[in-house]
């Protein structure tokens, strides 16, 4: 593997002549199960106290490369809202930023079916540290490598909708209405992070008694960034194991493994392979995710919901 360095794409993209650099918020490979991170409107949908925590580290072998922790916890509030708290950890190189955010949802009851419309909205905080000292060589006349930044805090507010059934799922949102610029106005070069668009929706298929498929679909938009596409077809086996596969767009195709251990506790790995230029480079990306559902004996599930 020839060795390589994330900061060298850092200095020739993040601070590319006085340019502003549109960032993108953390991307998951098992998106189907952690929609609460980006839709509002997902918080309580799925009836029970939930917990979820996921870590992906991106590009194995690149130093510097991103590596992003997730907790997300949600739950229903009564017969028709829902509440979620979402902290997400994401290093980059010498920048590490932190996203807290509370979410708020109200379940439109849709027809005599069940189907319902969950209305959400986040608000929350960024916040945002920069250290040069690590690993990236400072420019002695360029004041952009020499001053760091410690916590910076940032507001952010977003919405989303999410439609869902016992079969299908599909959600429009906006995690951060508000761009924002992470440098101060006095040093020239800076790097904004911009507005999300998001898309997700997916479809579960009975195709005998003991095995389901689900085809998914993830689009990310970022203002002055190209489209981002997923499209994911897994199999669920005996409402026990799911197998999958993922197909990210121009950038890495993924293998997907879960198990449902109990009506209560689920696992899954991920592991992306780089299909871009970046391929040569690294050894692929590694994602993990544990959920847990507190299910009371009154109310359990005839079977896992498969997303």
């Amino acid at each position: 593997m020839k060795p390589f360095s994330i900061y060298k794409i850092l200095v020739c993209v993040l601070f590319a002549s006085t340019a502003s650099f549109g960032q993108q918020d953390p991307q998951y490979t098992q998106y189907q199960y952690n929609p609460l991170t980006v839709n509002p409107g997902y918080a309580g949908s799925r009836g029970h106290l939930t917990i979820l925590t996921l870590y992906r580290s991106q590009w194995q072998g690149i130093e510097g490369s991103p590596q992003t922790i997730t907790f997300g916890m949600d739950t229903p509030v009564g017969k028709f809202d829902g509440l979620g708290l979402s902290i997400i950890q994401d290093e980059l190189g010498p920048a590490t930023e932190t996203y807290i955010d509370g979410n708020y949802a109200h379940q439109l009851v849709l027809n005599s079916k069940g189907h319902r419309l969950g209305l959400g909205l986040k608000a929350g905080v960024r916040l945002f540290s920069l250290d040069f000292s690590k690993g990236l060589r400072r420019e002695q006349d360029d004041d952009a490598f020499n001053e760091n930044i410690n916590g910076k805090v940032l507001p952010s507010v977003g919405v989303g909708a999410f439609f869902y059934s016992d079969k299908a799922y599909f959600g429009l949102s906006v995690p951060n209405l508000f761009p924002s610029e992470h440098f101060d106005s006095e040093i020239e070069r800076r790097a904004d992070e911009e507005v999300h668009f998001n898309v997700i929706g997916g479809y579960v298929i009975d195709l005998n008694e003991s095995l389901k498929f689900k085809p998914s679909f993830y689009v990310k938009q970022v203002i002055g960034a190209p489209v981002s596409v997923d499209v994911s077809g897994n199999f669920l086996l005996y409402e026990k194991l799911n197998l999958g596969v993922n197909y990210r767009w121009n950038d890495s195709v993924a293998g997907i493994f879960g198990l449902q251990i109990s009506p209560q506790f689920n696992i899954g790995y991920a592991y992306d392979y780089t299909t871009s230029d970046l391929n040569n480079y690294n050894s692929g990306t590694h994602e993990i995710f544990l959920r847990y559902q507190f299910i009371s004996r009154l109310n359990r599930l005839k079977s896992p919901r498969f997303f």
